[in-house]
């Protein structure tokens, strides 16, 4: 124990251990505030000396206040997502020193025309957690430090330039719910180290050239909801773990080539909304089938192509499901199928002829479906038809012809089963009653038709009368009537026929945003505030039958083309007195009208351009090669190419398309507009897809020219250099990077527009073309002769429509 002459020194040490303390506290508090102070400064340094908002004329004011910067309360960044309409960052993003942002949370560049490399810096940010570089010019390979961004919770590097394989490192960011890397030229097996991200609910990969097979270990993924890894060279089965992703709602795996077959185990994804497997070797394989039944289940989408594979089917049931799309001209190919039941389904479109040169076939039920277009004069005895309740279907068939029930046509209100040689085909349907002798037959038909015809006539003049008093003042009126066909089968099922005329009243002008040679188009808004687009024929058209058919055969196009740079179809209406399609509305309208428009071509900067261009070729190249039968479009042209909110481009107006199939009889006239025809169809008449590649070279020329071409093609002007020809409202590109896409799609254009057609390339060879731009000797200074003369090694296939 302390004496007393001990206390005043003990004092004494606490006072000053006190006031040691103090001093200690009161400096850490200076070093953190200088360390602030630090950090502030070092960001604005960072953003001055990065260039990007040099053009910004309000500079003095603090960065905070700065367009596309988000700050903290004591001032420091956390976000950077300057819109791209406001500033380009071009060639300027690594001139930012990155590094410097400790609290940056979000980097939002998408559409910046961004190049290079990815600065190594990003990969050191601590607080990162949303980081989207997507639709850039970006290249080379994934940094495998990206696997240090622990708090990352959204990764989108889509379409850009990137190559080789993705970084196994990514399987450390235990946090992300979001992976985006589609539209890539990314290579080698998707790595199974990603199949470690557990709150990952979105993975895009499609548009790749991702090899090998799926991952086992992709089951493990619980809380997956989106899978899209389409497009590329995948192999191998279908992984039987995918049964385990219970919170599954779209599966994408179209055109990997998978094989083997459906797995039960998908059976268990309750939750799944969008399963996509074509164009694959699923079923492939079972070459020995002889038997095939799927009925009475809930098998979605359409027929799969791969069932010609099965040459020994002798029986195909797939009756009472959900098949939508049309009959597979594939079938075909299975040449010992002699049972056929595809009853109770929705499918649509025409019965391919080829069906009935199948000589083992005898037995059809198509019952139930929406089947439309003739069924031949003469079927091959002995054949079982039953054509129940396809209400669009007509035709004549001869009591010669085959063998029938007496119900196998009931309900088709154009089909005529002609047991007594009737002359006209479109007289009402013979509906035949078996009764037991003809005299009961005959007192029976008249006790049922006198009254019946008696109380028609009557209830016909007071229908007459009521008409006549209230034409003048009543509206048409909305609901379907006897005749109609409506059918919508958009995102929710909401549409109605009296939600449209009451949103565009009646279809009054001021709705009207343009005309086409096919009919006005309207804008119009639903009550769910969904805007629509209204492509509605002239009244003149839709009275021509030849019209009818060519809605109808463009309705049948629409609801099987699946692609992201086709305008989508939500519905349609057929009637005598009005007809139209509703389609996805595209805020910008369309690319003439963008390019004719001062600013609205400013805003297209060179890398909008250019993504325009590629979108319309993968969209071509999906119709003419990943379609089947191929379809060519035949009206190409910058008015049917349209632009949504961000500038993306979708292809529209199939008013004019077919299938286009080179053992059809289809006869065609001169379609198409004027200036993007392509010169043979003046005298062969004869349409293929190189129609199509010239087009499309007219309308990518007018996208870099800013006009249309006209003269530009003639030999007066190869003396003149691709830069000479670019639109001058915008300044000529510096950009490596950017430059190269230019030339890459320059030199395909002109080979697009060689004037013989079987010297243009493929549209699937232009698309692959445009995933490595090349280097040009003479970059933007090379001529137009050069160009022509190119050496460019084409696929010179085509598919030809007969005229």
């Amino acid at each position: 124990m302390a004496s007393i002459d001990d206390e005043p020194r003990l004092l004494a040490i606490l006072s000053i251990s006190f006031f040691l303390s103090c001093i200690f506290v009161s400096s850490t508090g200076l070093v953190a505030a200088l360390d602030d102070s630090a950090l502030l400064a070092s960001e604005g340094k960072a953003l001055l000396e990065s260039g990007w908002w040099s053009d910004y004329s309000n500079l003095t004011s603090h960065r905070c206040n700065w367009t596309g910067i988000v700050c903290d309360r004591a001032g420091s960044i956390t976000e950077i997502s300057p819109p791209p309409e406001f500033l380009q960052v071009g060639d300027k993003f690594a001139k930012m020193n990155f590094s410097c942002f400790s609290n940056l949370a979000r980097l939002h560049l998408p559409n910046h025309e961004l190049s290079g490399s990815i600065p190594p810096q990003i990969s050191i940010l601590p607080q990162l957690r949303y980081l989207n570089l997507s639709s850039n010019y970006l290249e080379g390979e994934l940094p495998s430090s990206l696997g240090n961004l622990s708090r990352l919770v959204e990764l989108d590097f889509s379409s850009n330039n990137f190559i080789n394989s993705i970084p196994p490192e990514l399987g450390n960011l235990k946090n992300l719910v979001t992976l985006s890397l589609s539209h890539n030229a990314f290579s080698g097996p998707i790595p199974s180290a990603l199949c470690h991200l557990d709150n990952l609910t979105h993975l895009h990969m499609d548009y790749n050239r991702l090899e090998g097979a799926l991952p086992r270990e992709i089951g493990n993924m619980k809380n997956l909801e989106i899978v899209d890894v389409s497009y590329n060279a995948l192999y191998g089965p279908i992984p039987r773990t995918l049964g385990r992703l219970a919170k599954l709602r779209s599966l994408i795996i179209r055109d990997v080539r998978i094989s083997g077959t459906i797995p039960l185990e998908i059976g268990n994804l309750t939750n799944l909304e969008d399963l996509d497997l074509s164009f694959n070797i699923i079923l492939g394989n079972l070459t020995s089938l002889i038997t095939l039944y799927l009925s009475h289940n809930q098998i979605n989408g359409s027929i799969p192509l791969e069932i010609q594979y099965l040459t020994k089917l002798e029986q195909l049931h797939l009756s009472s499901n959900n098949i939508c799309g049309s009959i597979p001209l594939s079938l075909k190919f299975c040449n010992n199928l002699n049972h056929l039941d595809f009853s109770f389904n929705n499918l649509s479109g025409e019965i391919p002829s080829e069906l009935y040169d199948l000589g083992s076939l005898n037995y059809v039920n198509f019952r139930y479906n929406n089947l439309s277009g003739r069924v031949p004069l003469n079927l091959p005895p002995p054949f079982d038809f039953y054509f129940t309740c396809d209400l669009l279907l007509h035709g004549e068939i001869t009591n010669d012809s085959a063998t029938f029930k007496a119900t196998a046509f009931e309900g088709n209100k154009y089909l005529h089963p002609n047991f007594s040689h009737c002359p006209s085909i479109y007289s009402p349907p013979l509906q035949t009653y078996l009764l037991p002798s003809k005299d009961n037959r005959r007192i029976h038909s008249i006790k049922i038709f006198l009254p019946i015809t008696t109380i028609s006539l009557c209830l016909l003049c007071l229908g007459c009368c009521y008409l006549s008093r209230h034409k003048a003042t009543q509206p048409e009126p909305a609901s379907s009537k006897n005749g109609d066909l409506f059918s919508v089968w958009n995102y929710d099922g909401t549409i109605a026929y009296e939600d449209i005329i009451t949103a565009t009243e009646n279809f009054d002008l001021r709705y009207c945003i343009g005309t086409g040679g096919y009919g006005s188009v309207y804008r119009a808004q639903l009550p769910s505030g969904k805007l629509v687009a209204l492509k509605k024929l002239h009244r003149r058209e839709a009275e021509e039958p030849a019209f009818d058919k060519s809605f109808k055969n463009e309705v049948e196009l629409l609801t099987q083309i699946r692609h992201r740079s086709i305008v989508k179809l939500y519905g349609f209406c057929l009637h005598q007195r009005c007809m139209f399609l509703v389609y996805e509305y595209m805020e910008k309208g369309s690319l003439f009208c963008a390019l004719r428009n001062d600013v609205g071509a400013v805003e297209l900067k060179w890398m909008k351009r250019a993504r325009i261009i590629k979108d319309i070729a993968h969209a071509l190249s999906y119709l003419h090669h990943d379609c089947n039968p191929p379809i060519v479009h035949r009206d190409i042209s910058s008015n049917n190419v349209l632009l949504n909110s961000e500038s993306k481009s979708f292809v529209a107006d199939f008013g004019v398309a077919r299938l286009l199939d080179p053992d059809s009889s289809n006869h065609t006239v001169l379609a198409g507009t004027y200036g993007y025809i392509a010169p043979e169809l003046a005298y062969t008449m004869a349409v293929t897809e190189k129609c199509d590649v010239y087009s499309f070279g007219v309308v990518a020329l007018e996208t870099l020219m800013g006009r249309h071409p006209g003269d530009i093609l003639s030999s007066s002007a190869h003396a003149i250099t691709l830069k000479e020809m670019l639109d001058p409202r915008l300044p000529p590109p510096t950009n490596e990077i950017v430059i190269q896409n230019i030339c890459t799609i320059a030199s395909l254009i002109f080979s697009c527009l060689h004037s013989n057609p079987k010297n243009r390339p493929s549209m699937k060879f232009v698309s692959q073309e445009f995933l490595s731009p090349k280097r040009l000797l003479g970059g933007l200074h090379i001529s137009l002769l050069e160009l022509r003369n190119l050496d460019l090694h084409t696929n010179v296939g085509e598919i030809i429509v007969p005229r």
